[in-house]
């Protein structure tokens, strides 16, 4: 599995750190080997624009997924700014939403959705997993 990351914020981020969860998260889901996958994270202004470009809303966004093939699997675009945002609205850390967000659009490119209901909770469930055993793993290392 290849991963990429770019950080065009500017926001300070401990790049390996998102590595090792996107790398964490792949795998638990059984992506393929042969995966690559570039995580960027991005100003407001550039989130505000792949929103409006490719799903027509003008506004910033927490994180977009953009999947290329079952091999190459894709994009995560994330907004640091966002996170902080939502830390503030649910009593949570930057940090955790970040993690949050990085694995909510790693599992947009493997296929889960939130278009309804069943949908979202079989998502949530999924991410609230993978973040545990991610923290467990974390806490080992």
């Amino acid at each position: 599995m290849e991963i990429g990351l770019d950080n065009r914020s500017a926001t300070q981020l401990d790049l390996q750190y998102y590595r090792r969860l996107a790398l964490f998260a792949l795998s638990a889901e059984a992506a393929p080997e042969s995966c690559e996958l570039s995580v960027s994270f991005v100003e407001d202004d550039e989130m505000q624009a792949l929103n409006r470009d490719y799903r027509s809303i003008d506004a910033p966004t927490d994180v977009l997924s953009f999947g290329i093939d079952d091999e190459l699997l894709g994009d995560v675009v994330v907004s640091p700014a966002q996170a902080r945002l939502h830390a503030r609205d649910f009593s949570s850390s930057e940090a955790a939403e970040i993690d949050l967000l990085i694995v909510h659009g790693i599992l947009h490119l493997l296929g889960y959705n939130h278009e309804d209901d069943a949908e979202a909770a079989r998502m949530e469930a999924r991410e609230n997993l993978l973040l545990a055993l991610w923290r467990q793993e974390e806490d080992r290392s």
